[in-house]
């Protein structure tokens, strides 16, 4: 078993091609997710990207990344489920550097982590390293639906229009109805701009609805694996002022046809399963998505003391 610490791009794709393997087992991190959190976290796709891939006969087995402030996601071939010691260890002993260069995670302190239901083997490793699993708070749905059967899109109100991006303006007016729906500062046009440029991105899977003056009003962000012939949702929002006007269900939908029309079988998405914030759960579900996994977080306690 290799090791190697990466820190850029060939840390993505390395981990998204044991993305593509897992997924059948897990349904989850899709390579869609993957690119959204690497293009859009703090310092992602920069030289200062914490993170680190362990490899068997070429082969990618597992991976971890430091995601700021106190966040550190990962992956392992349920095949190899011991390598999840190994990134766990190897994320106590960087998460001291990490803050040296984002002055936002406190050295030797705690990690949180999020494993999905189906990732038994990770949540095996989890426990052994005393984990501490929350007993509530925000958690994810994992949805999913088959892509037949698919409803008709709906009738947009007059003027607005479901399409695709078709130039600088419009990756502007993208990024600008995200930090709107929002209420977030994390999309700007020039992240925007680089998601679409970054594996395994298609404009024709990334939908918006301009209003009547020419504005993106809504949108849904589609991420396509061809391997698995699976579709993702990663991100939908709608800006205040143009919602209830049913625009994230006619550009959901008209995504749900661009997959299917790629040849896909499946379409996920992941929501806020918590009490807290039920209403795109709702949506999806009108949908036609069915709940089959939830994520878990937990707490590491970091190193030893004393």
């Amino acid at each position: 078993m290799q090791h190697h610490e990466y820190v850029g791009p060939m840390a993505l794709r390395a981990m998204q091609s044991l993305a593509v393997r897992v997924f059948p087992a897990t349904g989850y991190r899709h390579i869609g997710d993957l690119t959204w959190n690497w293009c859009l976290s703090p310092d992602r796709g920069e030289a200062t990207a914490p993170a680190a891939v362990w490899t068997r006969d070429g082969r990618t087995a597992a991976w971890g990344w430091l995601d700021p402030p106190d966040g550190l996601l990962l992956q392992t071939d349920p095949g190899h489920p011991e390598l999840a010691d190994e990134v766990l260890a190897w994320a106590v002993r960087t998460a001291g550097h990490a803050a040296a260069r984002t002055a936002a995670h406190t050295a030797g302190g705690p990690l949180t982590v999020e494993a999905a239901g189906t990732e038994s083997h990770l949540i095996a490793a989890l426990d052994r390293a005393g984990c501490v699993r929350a007993a509530d708070g925000p958690f994810m749905m994992c949805l999913g639906r088959p892509l037949t059967d698919l409803p008709d899109v709906p009738r947009l109100p007059d003027g607005y229009t479901i399409r695709v991006q078709h130039d600088r303006t419009d990756v502007a007016g993208r990024a600008r109805a995200h930090r709107l729906a929002f209420g977030s500062t994390r999309v700007t046009t020039e992240r925007h701009a680089r998601m679409r440029e970054t594996w395994p991105y298609r404009a024709e899977f990334d939908l918006v609805v301009t209003a009547p003056a020419g504005e993106v009003v809504a949108y849904c962000q589609g991420w396509y694996d061809e391997v698995n012939r699976t579709g993702a949702f990663e991100p939908v929002g709608t800006r205040p002022g143009h919602r209830r006007l049913g625009l994230a269900r006619a550009v959901c939908t008209a995504v749900l046809h661009a997959f299917a029309a790629a040849g896909g079988r499946r379409a996920i998405v992941y929501c806020r399963g918590d009490a807290a914030y039920p209403l795109p759960r709702r949506l999806y579900i009108s949908l036609g998505f069915t709940p089959y996994t939830r994520t878990y977080t937990y707490r590491h306690p970091g190193p030893p003391t004393g």
